[in-house]
């Protein structure tokens, strides 16, 4: 059985099919987001790939690709799963938020910075007479 599977190739036809899937893949980023953990830590990619793909479960499926350099792709197949994952921001995983980004038309994955990520911050204990936006500008910056 060792000897048949060595001699296993792919036929002429059959790499092209695959060839072909990934310029697609490639080219088409419409329901994609790219993202990165806030880690200097490395970060175990088929662990992350599980755990975001069983913690998201969107209804068309994802496909979670290692684009080197610690990003990520994350490739959905309809626009709902791609709002559901944005709305509930933010992502955690191993307890580094997840840096997320959607890719925009004529932009490409490894080009977008990655710098900042909106959460909410809740302050307790404020005095009322602190409870202005002026203040909140400050929290936030």
């Amino acid at each position: 059985m060792e000897e048949e599977l060595a001699n296993l190739n792919l036929l002429d036809d059959e790499e092209e099919a695959f060839q072909e899937e990934i310029a697609v893949v490639d080219r088409n980023y419409q329901f994609c987001l790219v993202g990165r953990c806030l880690t200097d830590s490395v970060v175990h990619f088929p662990s992350l790939r599980n755990t975001i793909a069983d913690l998201w479960h969107p209804i068309g499926g994802i496909c979670i690709t290692d684009l080197g350099g610690k990003r990520y792709l994350f490739q959905f197949f309809n626009d709902v799963d791609v709002q559901m994952v944005v709305a509930g921001t933010p992502w955690f995983f191993n307890n580094h938020l997840i840096i997320l980004q959607r890719v925009r038309k004529g932009e490409h994955p490894l080009d977008l910075a990655l710098t900042f990520t909106n959460f909410w911050v809740q302050v307790h204990e404020l005095p009322s007479g602190l409870m202005t936006k002026a203040m909140a500008k400050r929290f936030g910056d």
